[in-house]
């Protein structure tokens, strides 16, 4: 008899659900007898022992929900040396609770810091298989997460419904797109809805350039224009501080946001009206598109094939258009930024897109 867990932890994406059926319709496919649980919240579950038992109904008619039908929770990777509140060895509670259920696998499905803590299981002696879910697309290892399609579909109707209301009044728009750390959301959603600019936190801005390329338009007879702006965006003066200053300055950041800070500054330096639209965690929610239930299903028939290989500790990650093992130990922990000179980036500027091209640095990896 196979024993497998799942957990789905961290932020929740369109096609978490999608994923976990595809792994077990694979399991039930490759194996005669096998049984899965479920941990709710996530790694919660899997500290707490609390888990449920599933059958192959509660796989039926999911691939289009959006969400997770085990819930999720954030437990931050940093946190998982110290204890509970009421004093539960986080790691030790989670190894015991995968023997005392004599567990074969845990398939974990998850982003950046869920990784981690999916490679910590895998040196601990755990087998563990990890599928790259974010919306982000900013796991080391993958070419594309699964998520990531999904949420550029709704921030690209989401720019171009900005557009018609934009264009009817002729005023300027800053779309405050989802990305912290790196800008491929806003980079494809950009791109797809006609932005006339992308602001990226791998390319600080310089206003001064951003309000330029703004009055230049409107000198030749544009009153209307379209930011693209990753929650992460960041000035030029404030990538000369260091990595302590920047957070400091941050923590006493006046606006809601980055983009009202744009608005502002911007409405010093431009004649026309400037409104502001951020759709938050629209960008997480609704149904998984086309791409990412193919994907999902591509990346849990292999998870599958992987268990029963008995290849653990990998990723499972989809390089070259092929799904693929890569081991926990040589990604987890990395970034995957925005090539600065990327084919997407390069195809913008080519069409008059700005991306503050003055300020560009190198591509890096951010461990």
């Amino acid at each position: 008899m196979l024993r497998v867990g799942f957990l789905t932890s961290g932020g929740d994406c369109q096609a978490l659900n999608a994923t976990m059926r595809g792994i077990a319709k694979g399991l039930y496919e490759l194996f005669d007898e096998v049984e899965i649980y479920g941990f709710l919240e996530g790694y919660k579950g899997l500290i707490r022992g609390n888990y449920i038992k599933m059958k192959p109904a509660d796989f039926s008619g999911i691939i289009n929900k959006g969400g997770t039908i085990l819930g999720s929770s954030r437990q931050p990777f940093k946190l998982m040396g110290e204890p509970t509140e009421d004093g539960l060895d986080k790691v030790k509670s989670m190894k015991e609770n995968y023997k005392k259920m004599k567990l074969d696998c845990l398939v974990i499905l998850g982003g950046n810091g869920t990784q981690k803590t999916a490679n910590l299981l895998s040196q601990e002696g755990l087998n563990v298989i990890h599928l790259p879910k974010t919306i982000d697309n900013d796991i080391w290892g993958t070419d594309v997460t699964f998520g990531f399609h999904s949420a550029v579909e709704i921030a690209t109707n989401v720019i171009d419904c900005i557009h018609t209301t934009a264009t009817s009044h002729g005023r300027i728009f800053i779309v405050e797109v989802m990305g912290h750390k790196v800008g491929w959301l806003t980079l494809s959603a950009g791109i797809a809805g006609g932005a006339d600019v992308i602001l990226l936190p791998e390319i600080p801005y310089d206003i001064d350039k951003v309000a330029k390329c703004l009055n230049d338009r409107i000198k030749k007879g544009k009153k209307f224009s379209i930011l693209a702006v990753a929650e992460g965006a960041i000035s030029k003066e404030e990538a000369a501080l260091t990595k302590k200053e920047r957070k400091k300055a941050r923590e006493n950041f006046p606006h809601p946001s980055i983009v009202y800070r744009i608005a502002e500054e911007l409405a010093r330096k431009i004649d026309n009206e400037i409104r502001v639209c951020v759709p938050g965690h629209f960008q997480r929610g609704g149904s998984p598109c086309a791409y990412d239930r193919v994907l999902c299903t591509r990346l849990g028939a292999t998870a599958a094939r992987f268990i029963k290989e008995k290849t653990f500790g990998v990723m499972v990650g989809m390089v070259g258009g092929q799904c693929v093992p890569v081991p926990l130990a040589e990604v987890a922990g990395k970034l995957k930024s925005v090539p600065v000179d990327c084919d997407e980036i390069k195809a913008a500027r080519q069409i008059g897109v700005s991306t503050s091209r003055s300020l560009v640095g190198k591509s890096r990896v951010i461990s």
